[in-house]
């Protein structure tokens, strides 16, 4: 008999990463929830969670049992996860503190196995596997030249180890036996095969399995992707699961039967010792599969089950390029495949189909909808980014995920990837239900045009008129304005990467104000938000970073995803203008502070985004010097070294710190010792101007007025106050295009000027002199009638 579903166990909210079934009535799991949980089955009942353990907050990914004792007559649960400590509780206590805890790894522990006598062994990330009995540690394994991945005790003092320098060994307590070579990737998994010798599983989709002499038995393939773990039935036949979706099971060295789930990665796979399997998967769920029919689960769930099957979305690549016009129909399903596991694609009317045959029940399973296939889409948009320019061809298929989309058309036309919350909204919003011959309309999310339909003309909208500032939305600052100035047509455009907007950089003269414009006492700020894409943005990057082995530990932990939700709540409510339904602490800020000190630098931005909103917003919780040390650190502000350009992801970064210190510097800001101000002056100063592009430069030249409105309100040290003045004069000699970058850091000039003379503070002779010939040059390079108002008023400060 084929296995099919027999029960679903949900409880768990995030992968389930380590399953053991030690009895057919106890199932124990572990998830990157930070809990692991028992599932008991009373006589004449189904699975169902009777306890749950949680040591802290950080992932468990490893779980194993260990026999009862008196202590605990019903045995142990032990777990292992990042926080590098191995806990041990007894399955039916009640108490939340663990009965052991076990010290002596220094990374996560990653591998747990429990021989019969009772002897525990794992295996870490810090390359050793460790052997514990009686709760103490016996024998330290390390040989290996990369982390510890799998562990087995055999028997009498001998152990198994695979790591992820591609080899296995073999040890006798403390020594190393035999090293087995022939895996071209990590070793992920291990199990011992009665009679023969073991299994191995890897990265490079292969299992092995092998004699303890080394000769290789079989070699089993059909896994297309990462091979996650093993696990042996009572009858001898092997049970695997992988990235590739599937849970397979092998019979004399074929695959037998491949049972395709809703998830990416099948994470762990145990036998129960009645033959059933259960298996763990990256949705959160704990699944039984069952050969026995009366155990099967009843025929709606086995319909429900195949039908969320079905419904998944799958990568061309993992079944290979094909061409739709060379498919053929659902007809081709009459003939049967030719043996377990073959997958075939039929065109379906419009939907690329996968089909996986099952020689159990001689009949073509469905396994997904394909996107990608070919080059024919269902829907081709032209997206305008730059006038004069031919658009861009943006290429989407109608069950491929949106952000996949959205990341190959920003790679392809080497765009910043900060577009692709705007990108993939646009596509959902104007691909879901749309009626292709009607007259729906909706936004590109570059230009603000109509969408492209095949075969019909662009509609084409016209320009705005008024100057929109790139990088807040608002109109050109004007001191004292009341207004936005409406300006001829622009000289030059360009695209917002965070708002999406198409806006215009003018040069030209404005109308001049009679009244005086210095001082100018309230300052800017970068409070504008989406906050909702932002959060969307955060978590999308956090579970890409969960879903690869090598960046899984720098994740988000649980505690943090309950402050991020807390301050995702308190900033959506109170730039609504609502007052805000929570409170945020220290504790909320220093969450940020660590991702910033943890997450690769191309997936920093929205949490250096999520900083500006907070420097805005909750200045008192923050301790600024720590807060901006790590955000200078995040945005890295290094010369970049030969010809290239920084990466996209670095001028991101670099940009969103400039907006942060822009709302730090605010006329309310508390100076303290002025340490912190003095570091971001000393960093600035020491990259060259030229080295900034355009947007950088606008929010350095906001940060720089802001932190003069600062020295109107307040007493500031005369070093601050030189530093200040002399980033303003660089900008003032260097910025050779852009007015607005000009006029903010023109009247914070004058607004320094003007304090230094009402405070009798005044700037040593040879300061106010390099600020006269810098101020002196503008009105030759500008023609903005804003400049020269200026102009005249510092001219007669100094």
């Amino acid at each position: 008999m084929p296995f099919k579903l027999s029960a679903t166990l949900r409880a768990h909210s995030s992968d389930v990463r380590a399953i053991v079934a030690p009895s057919d009535t106890l199932i124990l799991s572990a998830s990157r929830d930070s809990t692991a949980i028992s599932w008991t089955k009373p006589s004449g009942s189904s699975f169902s969670p009777a306890s749950t353990f949680r040591a802290g907050s950080r992932y468990i990914n490893s779980v194993a049992y260990l026999p009862p004792t008196p202590e605990a007559p019903h045995g142990y649960i032990v777990t292992g996860g990042q926080d590098s400590i191995i806990n041990i509780w007894s399955i039916e206590s009640s108490r939340e503190e663990p009965l052991y805890t076990l010290l002596g790894h220094s990374d996560n522990v990653c591998a747990l196995h429990v021989s019969g006598d009772g002897t525990i062994i794992s295996g870490s990330w810090d390359k050793t596997a460790k052997v514990w009995t009686n709760f103490q540690l016996v024998y330290d394994l390390a040989a290996h030249a990369q982390s510890v991945w799998a562990v087995v005790a055999i028997a009498g003092d001998e152990y198994l180890t695979g790591s992820a320098d591609k080899t296995i060994k073999l040890w006798r307590q403390h020594k190393c036996l035999r090293t087995y070579h022939g895996h071209k990737d990590a070793v992920r998994s291990l199990a011992l095969v009665p009679d023969i010798g073991f299994a191995s599983g890897s990265n490079d989709s292969e299992i092995t399995i092998w004699t303890f002499e080394g000769d290789v038995v079989h070699l089993l393939s059909a896994h297309t992707s990462f091979v996650y773990t093993l696990s042996i039935l009572p009858n001898g036949d092997v049970a695997s699961g992988g990235e590739d979706r599937s849970m397979r099971v092998w019979r004399d060295g074929e695959c037998y039967q491949t049972l395709i789930h809703p998830a990416v990665s099948v994470w762990s796979v145990s036998t129960i010792p009645n033959g059933d399997i259960v298996t763990g998967a990256s949705d959160g769920v704990v699944r039984i599969f069952s050969e026995a029919e009366e155990r099967w689960a009843s025929p709606e769930e086995l319909k429900a089950f195949d039908d969320l099957v079905a419904s998944q979305a799958l990568p061309s690549q993992q079944v290979g390029d094909v061409k739709k016009s060379d498919l053929p129909g659902p007809e081709e399903l009459n003939i049967p495949g030719r043996k377990p596991g073959e997958v075939k694609m039929i065109q379906n009317g419009a939907v690329t189909e996968a089909h996986q045959w099952d020689s159990m029940s001689h009949q073509w399973q469905k396994i997904g909808e394909v996107v990608d296939a070919g080059k024919e889409y269902d829907y081709v948009f032209d997206v305008d980014i730059q006038d004069g320019v031919p658009p861009l061809k943006l290429p989407y298929n109608v069950n491929e995920n949106t952000f996949t989309a959205a990341r190959r058309f920003l790679e392809k036309n080497d765009l910043p990837l900060s577009y692709i919350d705007q990108v993939a909204q646009f596509i959902e919003k104007n691909t879901g239900g749309v009626n292709l011959s009607g007259n729906d309309e909706y936004v590109d999310p570059f230009t603000g045009e109509s969408r492209h339909r095949p075969s019909a003309s662009s509609p084409s909208v016209p320009s705005p008129a008024g100057y929109s500032d790139p990088y807040t939305g608002e109109s050109r600052y004007m001191a004292g304005a009341t207004s936005p100035v409406t300006p001829p047509t622009a000289s030059s455009s360009y695209s917002d990467p965070f708002t999406g907007r198409h806006v215009s950089d003018s040069t030209s003269a404005v109308p001049q104000s009679t009244a005086s414009v210095i001082p100018v006492p309230k300052a800017l700020s970068f409070k504008h938000a989406n906050v909702s894409a932002m959060q969307g943005k955060l978590y999308q990057f956090d579970q890409a970073l969960r879903s690869e082995i090598s960046t899984s530990a720098l994740a988000m932990y649980p505690d943090e995803i309950g402050h991020l939700e807390d301050t995702f709540t308190f900033l959506s409510q109170s730039t609504a203008g609502k007052s805000p339904t929570v409170k945020l602490t220290s504790a909320h800020v220093e969450t940020v502070v660590q991702m910033l000190n943890r997450w690769p630098a191309a997936q920093r931005f929205p949490v250096i985004d999520l900083a500006r909103l907070l420097s805005g917003s909750c200045a008192d919780l923050i301790d600024y010097s720590t807060f901006f040390d790590a955000l200078f650190r995040a945005a890295d502000l290094s010369i970049e070294t030969g010809s290239s350009s920084p990466s996209k992801a670095k001028e991101t970064n670099v940009l969103l710190v400039f907006r942060t210190v822009a709302n730090a510097f605010q006329e309310d800001a508390k100076i303290g010792d002025g340490v912190w101000i003095d570091k971001i002056f000393g960093i600035l100063a020491s990259v060259p101007y030229e080295k900034f592009t355009k947007g950088q430069r606008l929010a350095l030249s906001t940060l720089l007025f802001n932190f003069s409105c600062m020295v109107l309100q307040k007493e500031v040290d005369a070093v601050l106050r030189a530093q200040h003045v002399r980033l303003i004069s660089d900008v003032l000699r260097l910025e050779r295009s852009d007015a607005e970058v000009v006029y903010r850091a023109l009247v914070g000039l004058g607004n320094s000027l003007y304090a230094a003379r009402k405070k009798a503070t005044p700037f040593e002779t040879a300061t106010i002199n390099i600020l006269k010939t810098a101020v002196a040059e503008l009105p030759a390079r500008f023609k903005d009638a804003r400049i020269n108002e200026v102009v005249g008023e510092i001219l007669i400060l100094v």
